[in-house]
C-alpha cells in the first residue's frame, strides 16, 4: 500500500464519515434512507443467499449498512442489538450453559450484574464478582468459561491491562469479553489486544444525541482471528434472531446518520474534560477526580449528599440525567442509585460539545453557589 495511494488504510475519523456507505451513485443519497417493511418479496425456493431478505426479523439493509460501518471501526464483524442490555445479555446467554462460571466486574455496569444475580443464577451459572483490577481479574480467571470486564469502568474510570487478561484468560481456556462503552472503537479496539467479543452500548458517545438506544457486540472477523472466532458473530446473530432483540430501522438509519461526527465531538468533549478537571483539581471542596485521559466522562467526590445535590441544583447548563455520551452536558450523583457503592457525594460528569470556558464557568459557579 502506498502513503498517497487509494489503498492505504484511512485514519478513524475518515472511516467514521464513509463506513457503511455504498458507492455513489448518481440521483442517490450518500446515505440511503431507511427500509421500512415487516417482509420483503422472496420468490422460489430460500437458500443461505436470500434468507435474511425475507423478514424483517432476519436482516434489514439498513442494520446491515450500519454494521459495517462499525465493523470497520472495532477491526471485526459486528451484530447490531435493539439496546446494550440486549447485547450483553446476548453474549451471556449465547456463550455460557449450566455449571460454566463468569468472572464479572463487582464495581461495573450494574445491569450486568442483575443479570448475575438474576437470570444466570436460574441458569446454574457461577458468578465470581471480583473488583477491576489487573490483580484481582487475574486471580479470579482459573476454571472460568467467560472473563467480563470494562476498561474504563463505570463509573470509576479504572482502566486495565486487556491483552494481559486476555492472555490469562485463554491459557485458562476462557473467552474474554470487553465493555469498551466508555472508550469507543476509536480510543480502544479491544480485538487488537486479544478480546474475543466487545460489547459496547451505543447509546451513548456512537449516537451521541440522547436520543437512541441501540448496542452492539464485536467479534474477530470470520476471515481470521482465534480459532473459532468465525463462528462467534453468526452465533450472536442466531441469538438475535430467536430472542427478538433488533433494531429498528430508523434507530439504526439515525445512527449511521450520527457517526460521522463521533470524532469531532470527542475531541470537543476531551479538550473541556481535560480543562475542567484541571480546574476541579485547584478547588478544596472537590476531591478524588479522575479521568481516563479520553472521552466524555469524569467523576469527582463533593463533600457529602448534599453538596453533591445542591451543585446539581445550581448548573444552568448541565442536565441532571443519568447517561452520558451526548452532545450535552449532564451529570449526576450516582449515590441515588443503590447499586453503585460510591461515596454519597460522587458525581459522574459528562461533557457535551458546549464551548469550553461555558462548561467550566457554569460548573465553578454552581460549586461556589452550593
Amino acid at each position: 500500500m502506498t502513503e498517497n495511494g487509494h489503498d492505504r488504510v484511512q485514519a478513524p475519523g475518515t472511516r467514521v464519515v464513509h463506513g457503511g456507505l455504498p458507492a455513489p451513485a448518481d440521483g442517490e443519497p450518500i446515505l440511503p434512507g431507511p427500509v421500512f417493511g415487516s417482509l420483503f418479496h422472496l420468490a422460489g425456493d430460500i437458500d443461505a443467499t436470500n434468507a435474511s431478505s425475507s423478514y424483517h426479523r432476519l436482516g434489514n439493509p439498513t442494520w446491515t449498512r450500519y454494521e459495517e460501518a462499525l465493523a470497520e471501526l472495532e477491526g471485526g464483524d459486528v451484530v447490531l442489538f435493539s439496546s446494550g442490555m440486549a447485547a450483553v445479555t446476548a453474549v451471556l446467554t449465547t456463550f455460557l450453559k449450566t455449571g460454566d462460571v463468569l468472572v464479572a466486574p463487582a464495581d461495573g455496569y450494574h445491569g450486568l450484574r442483575g443479570l448475575a444475580g438474576g437470570l444466570l443464577a436460574r441458569m446454574g451459572i457461577e458468578v465470581r464478582l471480583v473488583p477491576s483490577t489487573d490483580a484481582d481479574v487475574l486471580a479470579a480467571v482459573s476454571g472460568a468459561a467467560l472473563v467480563w470486564i470494562e476498561t474504563p469502568t463505570n463509573p470509576g474510570l479504572g482502566q486495565l491491562d486487556v491483552a494481559r487478561i486476555a492472555e490469562a484468560a485463554h491459557a485458562a481456556g476462557a473467552l474474554l469479553a470487553v465493555d469498551s462503552t466508555l472508550a469507543t472503537p476509536l480510543r480502544l479496539r479491544p480485538l487488537e489486544h486479544g478480546a474475543d467479543l466487545v460489547v459496547v452500548s451505543a447509546s451513548k458517545h456512537l449516537t451521541g444525541h440522547s436520543d437512541l438506544v441501540l448496542g452492539y457486540v464485536a467479534a474477530p472477523a470470520a476471515a481470521g482471528g482465534a480459532e473459532g472466532a468465525a463462528g462467534r458473530a453468526a452465533e450472536l446473530v442466531t441469538t438475535r434472531l430467536l430472542g427478538g432483540a433488533i433494531a429498528g430501522p430508523m434507530e439504526a438509519w439515525l445512527a449511521h446518520r450520527s457517526l460521522p461526527t463521533l470524532e469531532v465531538r470527542l475531541e470537543r468533549q476531551e479538550a473541556t474534560a481535560a480543562t475542567l478537571v484541571a480546574a476541579l483539581r485547584e478547588r478544596d471542596d472537590v476531591s478524588d477526580v479522575r479521568y481516563p485521559g479520553f472521552g466524555s466522562v469524569l467523576v469527582f467526590t463533593l463533600a457529602d449528599a448534599a453538596a453533591a445535590r445542591g451543585f446539581l441544583a445550581r448548573c444552568r447548563l448541565v442536565a441532571e440525567a443519568t447517561s452520558f455520551g451526548g452532545v450535552h452536558s449532564t451529570a449526576e450523583r450516582r449515590g441515588r442509585w443503590p447499586a453503585d457503592a460510591v461515596a454519597p457525594g460522587f458525581v459522574r460528569f459528562s461533557v457535551g460539545i458546549e464551548a469550553t470556558e461555558d462548561v467550566v464557568l457554569d460548573v465553578l459557579a454552581a460549586l461556589d453557589a452550593a
